[in-house]
């Protein structure tokens, strides 16, 4: 035969695992049946060459089940993904970012023990600016001390050969009480989260898949200790997952806690997740899918009061995705009311900013740089005494009310500022990396008329090394 012709295409399936888990017995199991299976699910998508004669194109639509509609013509690359592998395969290092070593708050390097510098006050690090090892530290200095009871952790997605997981199994193997919360059902990680969970078992960690019916996407860590005559609960809580690699790819923030209500409230969060009970009400930490959506639209509303108050009201958000229709209505409620709304969306928002009558006081953009932008900010002037809110949740319906989540208060005023600061200010001031949604859905790259900003390099220089953190 002679080829006459050459050209790309990629079917999407449909990925969803088929698990009824009010009628199974072992959710494991299940989901190890299912996963053989997946790659056999109906196609739901073909992307192909835009030069593809159309004849072709139909006929492998036809094949795959797929209707006119459900083909995408791409103009390059059909797979962009493939491109991540091109760079470590060409040595051109003046085509690259150059290398950077993430920075250590100061009171860590000063302080012999984790536990000191957290009784010292809350440690916030925001990645991949800050590194992740203090975290790793906290895990192994607990795993080797004789006063540590317990460690308490959920994992999401982890990464192979995780240093996280490699400790928790130290500590369990030197007779720490060790519960883990993993969620097999992180999708496209359920064969190693199955594997992860054997392995932790093998060991003597207690594991917990989850909730029935709810994905377990909350990030939080837990070491009780015992001090004198008291326990005391040391607490991490993060927007992203304890990934040792994405911590170097993705933006997100950790902090580290002694506070005695936050951590009574993760405690709480724990036992729900492990006794299937509900454990009374949280006094700090907001929690999907009990308490996240009202009170994020409590807010919302209080500052519309404001506004018409003629108080202080604006709402500053940053998130990955941004698609619940009762939230995008409250916002444009709060912008009809004169509420200031600058929102900073990385992905998917359903929401149309600057349509006239509708939302001409709300502005959104996406800044695509170096780093993935993974951290969820929610911020309300709240009439001059702001409130600043770190969360593992987006503006979704599946965050919401479909997952275990949580939501929690920068109470610190100086770590309060630094977030709205570096999070908020930074980004609204970035020029050089920034796309404005206009309001028809399309975006507009901003360019800038003065000198470059980009809010990323801003951050690894503020971070760097020679720099008190």
């Amino acid at each position: 035969m002679r080829a006459t012709g050459c050209y790309q295409f990629r079917v999407t399936r449909n990925s969803d695992l088929f698990v009824d888990e009010e009628e199974i017995d072992d959710l494991l199991i299940a989901l190890e049946g299912e996963l053989s299976a997946r790659r056999y699910g109906d196609a739901v998508r073909l992307e192909i060459d835009r030069d593809c004669p159309d004849d072709l194109a139909g006929f492998l639509a036809a094949q795959f089940g797929l209707a006119s509609d459900e083909i995408y013509l791409c103009n390059g690359p059909v797979n962009l993904m493939r491109l991540a592998a091109v760079p470590d395969l060409v040595d051109r290092p003046d085509l690259k970012f150059p290398g950077f070593t993430p920075a250590v708050p100061m009171r860590i390097r000063k302080t012999e023990g984790m536990f000191d510098a957290i009784k010292a006050g809350d440690i916030l690090l925001h990645h991949p600016f800050e590194s992740f090892a203090p975290f790793v530290d906290f895990l192994r200095q607990a795993a080797r001390d004789s006063n540590v009871l317990s460690i308490r952790q959920t994992l999401y997605r982890t990464g192979a050969g995780s240093a996280v997981v490699e400790v928790l199994m130290d500590a369990a193997m030197r007779g720490k009480e060790v519960l883990v919360v993993i969620e097999l059902r992180a999708r496209f990680d359920e064969e190693a989260n199955i594997e992860l969970a054997t392995k932790l078992q093998s060991v003597g960690v207690q594991v917990v898949y989850g909730v029935v019916g709810h994905k377990t996407h909350a990030k939080m860590c837990m070491v009780i200790r015992r001090e004198e005559r008291a326990l005391i609960r040391y607490i991490h809580l993060g927007t992203g997952n304890y990934h040792m690699r994405t911590t170097r790819l993705y933006t997100d923030y950790g902090m580290f806690s002694c506070d005695a209500e936050l951590g009574e409230d993760v405690q709480k969060v724990f036992q729900q997740i492990t006794a299937m009970g509900k454990q009374g009400k949280l006094k700090k930490i907001l929690q999907a899918p009990f308490t996240l959506h009202t009170t994020m639209l409590e807010h919302i509303e209080r500052e519309i009061q404001n506004a018409a108050a003629n108080e202080p009201a604006a709402i500053y958000a940053k998130m990955n995705s941004l698609i619940e229709p009762q939230i995008i209505q409250a916002l444009y409620a709060a912008s009809c009311a004169g509420v200031k709304i600058e929102l900073i969306v990385r992905g998917i928002c359903a929401l149309r900013p600057g349509v006239k009558g509708i939302s001409d006081n709300i502005r959104v953009r996406s800044v695509v740089g170096r780093f993935l932008e993974h951290t969820r900010v929610f911020c309300f002037e709240n009439g001059g005494d702001r409130l600043v809110y770190l969360s593992s949740a987006d503006w979704m319906g599946r965050n919401f009310f479909s997952r275990v989540e949580t939501c929690f208060p920068i109470l610190d005023k100086k770590l309060k500022a630094r977030v709205f600061e570096e999070t908020i200010t930074n980004y609204l001031a970035d020029n050089a990396q920034a796309w404005m949604l206009q309001s028809a859905g399309s975006y507009r790259r901003i360019k800038s008329k003065t000198d470059r900003y980009a809010a990323q390099d801003a951050l690894l220089e503020l971070s760097s090394p020679t720099v008190p953190v």
